[in-house]
């Protein structure tokens, strides 16, 4: 295993993470906001995107036992061949048939793909860095998705306002060929574990074992991630469903320019995670896990201005200002915990169990997200003209789980890497 943290391997793995992410950034923006400016409807927006989330809640754990039983890098190859594969076939099927129907699947498809992909990407950070560079490979990480769902979703709102949906597809299924290309040639420890029976029975036994250790070995993982789906329930889905509908349907904005300012609120988020990344990174050694409840006190308390400035101001461009702003602290706030959390459960979990386990804490963490998607689809046209409840709603409730996770995260062991 390499010592230092930037290997050859480690930096083929960034940079082919940097174009494969800035693909995926682009295409889960364009996709989603032409089906609202097709329909203008939050109740399908939230409805597909919901649908889109369910093969990535089934194939992430499929994802991890792979991972742990096959070249992690093979995956990577795989899955971003695949991804390209997808956006040709729906770039030239667009025009033919249930346009609708198209989308959902293509972003059924696209979802799923990267729920298989993470695990893998995750696993491979304790084969190529030693166990006291957990905390800065996962900033790094992190700090790569920040920053390619950073220039994604800008570049991609000005070429799709500007040309369309077509040149932006051609865009990703270029990022997703150079990046399988790219990631062919890196090398990742791999040592083949015996399968014990059938591939089904292999699964299951698989699947059994990590959450085995998540309930009685990590019983404090169990609790947190409950945590997790109650935040993603109630304010994650609010931010996703929220932030396209507001900008491009809601606020007092030029039509023309709705568009590509929601292109820039996307990139707000990313680089609000790019500056959580960069603040784990730095602070990595001084930032306790026991405080991490914090930060999701933080993330929640956020949402207030905005339910503040829709209920108060007119102007579109002054909530779509503070809207972005918002957006921005959740998104640095966010990052920072998934970081910690990331780096503790990679140093507490044995090598031949890391990818089933995250794969596993992917994947609970993401069951409420469907379900949140859809009933703030819901809530926002039901409450039409008073869109602000429905954000103050949101601020309520994850306040109230918030301060019940700062309970929680201080009883969560001191990581010995640092």
């Amino acid at each position: 295993m390499e010592q230092k943290l930037f290997s050859k391997d480690f930096m083929l793995v960034i940079i082919g993470q940097i174009i494969s992410l800035f693909g995926n950034a682009a295409i889960r923006f364009a996709l989603p906001l032409y089906l609202l400016n097709l329909t203008g409807s939050s109740t399908l927006y939230g409805t597909v995107t919901a649908c889109a989330f369910i093969p990535a809640i089934l194939l992430s754990p499929v994802g991890g036992i792979i991972a742990d039983r096959v070249n992690k890098r093979n995956i990577m190859v795989i899955l971003d061949f695949l991804t390209a594969a997808v956006i040709i076939s729906f770039s030239l099927l667009m025009n033919q048939g249930n346009l609708i129907l198209l989308l959902t699947v293509t972003l059924m498809l696209l979802y799923g793909i990267a729920g298989a992909y993470q695990p893998s990407v995750q696993a491979s950070v304790p084969a190529l860095v030693n166990q006291d560079n957990f905390m800065a490979a996962n900033s790094i990480i992190n700090m790569i998705s920040s920053f390619a769902s950073l220039t994604g979703p800008v570049l991609g709102g000005i070429l799709y306002s500007a040309y369309g949906l077509k040149p932006v597809l051609w865009v990703c299924t270029v990022c997703f060929t150079l990046s399988a290309v790219m990631e062919i040639f890196i090398k990742i420890p791999f040592q083949k574990q015996v399968l014990n029976g059938s591939i089904l029975k292999t699964a299951k036994t698989d699947f059994a074992e990590s959450i085995r250790f998540i309930r009685k070995e990590k019983p404090l993982i169990g609790k947190t991630l409950l945590v997790i789906c109650g935040i993603n329930l109630f304010l994650s889905a609010m931010i996703i469903v929220a932030l396209p509908y507001l900008v491009t349907e809601v606020l007092d904005l030029n039509a023309s320019q709705a568009n590509t300012l929601y292109g820039f609120a996307q990139g707000a988020l990313a680089a609000g995670g790019l500056a959580g990344g960069i603040g784990a990174g730095v602070f990595a050694k001084k930032l306790a896990i026991q405080k991490s409840g914090n930060l999701i006190i933080s993330c929640a308390v956020c949402v207030f201005p905005i339910f503040i400035s829709l209920a108060i101001f007119s102007s579109g461009i002054v909530n779509y200002i503070v809207i972005t702003a918002c957006c921005f602290a959740i998104m640095a706030f966010s990052t920072i915990f998934t970081v910690q959390m990331m780096s503790f459960i990679q140093a507490e979990t044995p090598q031949h169990l890391i990818g089933k386990v995250i794969a596993v804490i992917l994947t609970v963490s993401m069951c409420a997200q469907p379900l949140g998607n859809a009933l703030y689809g819901i809530l926002f046209e039901i409450c039409e003209g008073f869109e602000y409840a429905v954000v103050l709603f949101s601020g309520v409730i994850s306040l109230c789980i918030a301060i019940h996770a700062r309970n929680i995260f201080k009883n969560l062991p001191i990581i010995n890497s640092h």
